[in-house]
Formats: structure tokens, sequence, C-alpha cells
């Protein structure tokens, strides 16, 4: 019983491979994440797993640089960034501190303030005393870094599968922010992206003059969990449950801050029933009663208003709500609060793309999409096809070429299913690198045949496996040229050619580890008999 086993494992192991590619091809748990409000089975783009980037499911790519300018070199002689951005801000008109960054690792000085000229930043940075080598456009690695990370978790918090965020770099050296997301319109995805995405809670009150607003009461900085949007289990209705920050580094924590903001509103003497009601009108800005109310304020717009649980605002009249921070922001429909959901909990983007010149967004429609992943399967078949006539033609055994066929098929569906269970989405480079791995798989395994079957009598084990390996070093040394050359282009940021290498090198790594000796076993048993 163990003697076959021992010498069949790899083909053992080729066939547990081609099970396991089939579970994450067709396996439930394998699909895609559902975005809010869609089930599992609406998430998947047909009846596998596999996802499908912009080529093959359409959708929007955007590529495009951050605006703002960049002082490099900058003599910061041991200032503190908050200084040096106070100083330059000083100098600028049309620029608040927020608007200019300090970054000293990099010994730069940006400005992100889109209305602010070259020659502004540089005369502020001459007025501000500091020393620096020259004026770039452009913002810092930095913020490049934090912009993509932002942008990232916009796309996931708004459930858009398959979207991704790289950092790309021209022939000149300008950067670019290459955003890429399936299944979406130009303008939706733009509108994502220019979203700046401020939120703040702001409390409207009844003074002598009718009626006063405190903003900023509770900002996004003050926010310390953001949870997910629900429907309301109180009627129509969303909202936001979130926890606000109750320490701080010096000074009152936000959440004493606000619970104090609200006593002296007099928010408990106002709702002491669930039949009171916040009379705010967002046409007017007036309160239609006595009651004070919280403004939920999104990119500078009233989007709710709502009054307060009379057992919240007792507990913060009492002082002890402050301990926990706990509190709901509420919205009249589902989709504003994922809105603000998400913006509170990815940010706002600390420079603008700049998305306005020529050829910066592209898009493909679902119709496209789906012609082009038709084409592709046509082509693959084609390929197949063609590699197997050459094979039959070469060999006329069926013996030799039928196991040579189905081995290079089980690679790419190895290939599929590695791809189903990572989550890549499928590209046209994706799917370039699947025909390179057919045509390089065939190649080594038609080394394999001649090398063992040109040489005369193979029907003994120790003649073929003599001939085998010497086929498999060869083999073997090619894999790593194949792979070395593909290396560099894994890891530079050159968009749709990472997925070609990456699915290349993949590829040739199950063929040298699982399929080239699995087809050797094949051989092996068809061909000796001792």
């Amino acid at each position: 019983m163990l003697e076959p086993i021992k010498n069949n494992w790899r083909i053992l192991l080729l066939v547990v491979v081609v099970l396991g590619s089939t579970v994450a091809l067709f396996g439930p748990g394998f699909g895609p994440e559902p975005a809010p409000g869609e089930s599992a089975s609406e998430a998947k783009q047909g009846i596998t797993n596999l996802q499908y980037g912009l080529d093959l499911a359409g959708g929007t790519r955007v590529r495009a640089p951050l605006s703002g300018y960049t002082a490099t070199d900058v003599a910061l002689e041991g200032e503190s960034p908050e200084a040096v951005a106070e100083a330059v801000a000083a100098e600028l008109d049309n620029a608040s501190t927020r608007d200019v960054g300090v970054v000293p690792d990099e010994s730069a000085v940006e400005v992100t303030e889109t209305s602010v000229t070259e020659s502004q930043f540089r005369a502020a940075m001459d007025a501000a005393g500091y020393e620096y080598g020259g004026i770039r456009s452009g913002v810092t690695q930095e913020t490049r870094d934090a912009t993509m990370e932002i942008i990232q978790g916009k796309i996931n918090e708004a459930g858009l599968s398959g979207g991704s965020v790289q950092q790309v770099q021209s022939i000149t050296g300008e950067y670019f922010i290459l955003v890429e997301v399936p299944g979406q319109g130009r303008q939706e995805v733009i509108d994502l992206l220019e979203e700046r995405g401020t939120v703040r809670i702001d409390i409207a009150y009844p003074d002598g003059n009718g009626t006063a607003v405190q903003e900023g009461a509770l900002i996004q900085d003050d926010f310390e969990e953001i949870g997910t949007a629900a429907q309301s289990d109180r009627g129509t209705g969303a909202y936001v449950p979130v926890t606000v920050r109750n320490t701080a580094d010096s000074g009152q924590s936000p959440a004493h801050s606000f619970q104090d903001a609200v006593t002296e509103r007099g928010f408990a003497d106002a709702y002491q029933s669930q039949a009171d009601r916040c009379g705010y009108d967002s046409e007017t800005g007036e309160l239609g009663n006595s009651n004070p109310c919280l403004l939920l304020v999104v990119d500078g717009e009233v989007v709710n208003s709502f009054g307060m649980d009379p057992s919240l605002a007792d507990s913060m009249a009492q002082g002890s709500w402050a301990e926990t921070g706990n509190f709901r922001l509420t919205t009249g429909e589902f989709t504003e609060a994922q809105t603000i959901s998400l913006n509170l909990r990815a940010g706002a983007l600390p420079a603008d793309l700049d998305i306005s010149g020529e050829g910066t967004s592209s898009s493909i429609s679902a119709s496209q999409g789906e012609n082009f992943r038709t084409y592709s399967l046509i082509i693959g078949v084609l390929s197949v096809f063609a590699v197997a006539g050459m094979v039959f033609l070469r060999y006329r055994e069926p013996r030799v070429a039928l196991p040579m066929i189905v081995t290079a098929l089980a690679e790419v569906y190895a290939l599929l299913g590695f791809a189903a269970l990572l989550g890549y989405p499928l590209e046209l480079a994706v799917i370039a690198g699947f025909i390179a791995v057919v045509g390089t798989g065939v190649d080594d395994l038609v080394i394999i045949a001649d090398q063992v079957m040109s040489e005369g009598d193979v029907s003994s084990r120790t003649v073929f496996n003599s001939r085998f390996r010497q086929a498999f070093w060869v083999i073997g040394a090619a894999a790593a040229t194949t792979i070395i050359a593909m290396s560099p282009l894994m890891v530079l940021s050159l968009g749709d050619l990472s997925g070609f290498a990456i699915f290349t090198v993949l590829g040739v790594l199950i063929g040298v580890l699982i399929t080239r000796p699995a087809y050797g076993d094949i051989l092996r048993r068809l061909l000796t008999v001792r």
C-alpha cells in the first residue's frame, strides 16, 4: 500500500491542488465580500468566485497627480513641524496651517491648497526665512502614502469590491495616484475621490436674538470608534453608532467637552420625554421651538438635525456619559448614514487629486467588459487547441501528448484557483500571463518528453529517472531565469505589468514544484515496465 503512494505522491499532490482550486473557485465561503445591502450571490460576478478587474468587468480608471508644491532640502534647523507650518502659513493669504505640511524625514515643506501658486509659495518660504534647495510640483511621499490609504479606505467602506489604489511614476519622474474601480461609472468614482468628507456636530440653541449655533462641538478627530450604518430600530431612518474619545493629552477630553456643551445648552431640561422634538428648520436655519438641537454637518451642509433621548440627556447632565462616550448619529436615509460612516472612517484627503487634465480618467462599460471576457475565453480555448494540435503532430502518440495537455490545463486551473483564493481581480494583463504560462509550461513538458524518449528504449525506471533528472535541470535553470527577469516587474509600480509578472512567476513555480514532476510520474507509469 505504501509503495504506490511513495512512487506517485507528485500525482496525488497535483490532484489535491486541483481539488483545492475547485473549492476556491466554486466554494460559497471564498467569494468576494458583499457590499452593504448586497447579498453574497449578488457580490459574485458569475458562477465562480473569480473577481474581474476593470478590463473584464467594466468600470473606471483614474490616473492623476496630487495638487500642491513641495520645497525640497529645507534647512529646518531643529524647529518643530508645527512652528514651521505656522510660519509659512502666516505668509500665505489663502492658506492655513492645515494646508501646509512639514516632513522632517524628507527635509521638505509642502502646501496643498490648490489656490496657492508656485510663486506665492516661493515668496512665503523666503519671507519665513527658510533656506531650501528648490520648489517642485507635487507633494511628499508621506502625503502620497496617506492619500492612498484614505482612498483605499473609502473604496472599502463603500463596498466597491475589486477597487485598487497604487502609486505610479512617469518617465519624467512625476508621481501619479492610480485608482481602478470595476463596475462603477466615471462620475461616481470622481465624486468619491473629490469628496473631502468633513463631518462635524454643531449645536443650535436659542438666545436672545433668535437662533445661535455653536460650531464644531464635535469634529472628526474627536471620534474614537465609528460603527457601520444600520437601519433604525425605532421606525424609519438610519444611524451610525459612534464613540467619542474620553481621554486627552492635555486639558479636557472631547467627550467631557461635548458633555459640558450639551449640559450648558439645556438639553436635559428640553428633552424630558420621548415626545419632545427638535424643531430646527434647515432652510431658514432657525429653531421652531425653544429646544436646542444637534446638527449633523457634512461638508458644511446640515444633513440632519435631532434632539436627544431623555436618558442620554440625563446621563450628560449627571456627568456620567463621558465615561463611555457612546451615542448615535441619526439620519433620514440609509445612504446618508453610509456616507457619514464612510467619511468618518476614511477621513479627508490630505491633498486634492488634479483630475482636470485630459486623459486623467477613462471608463469601460459593462458591455465592453463582458465582450473582453468572451474574447479572452475564446483566445484561451484557441490557444489550448493550437498547442494540443502541435503536440499531437509532434509525437503522434496519445499516451505522451494527452497527459501533456491535461497537465498544462491543470496548471492554468490551479492559477485560477489561486486568483479566486487571493481575491486578485483578473485583467487582460493577467490573462496574457496565463497564456504565457501555457506556452512556457508546454515547452518544459516537451523538453521532458524529448529528453526521455529521444535516446532509445526507456522501459527501465532507472534509465527514465536518469533522463528525467537531466531534463529537470534544464527546466529549473529556465524557471530561475524567468523568475529573475520578472521580479522587477512584480515590485515596481508599473500598473498592469505587475499582474502579468505575478501570475507568470506563480505559474512557473507551480510548474516546477507540482505539474512538471507530476507529468514525469505519469510518463514513468506509462512508458516503463520495470
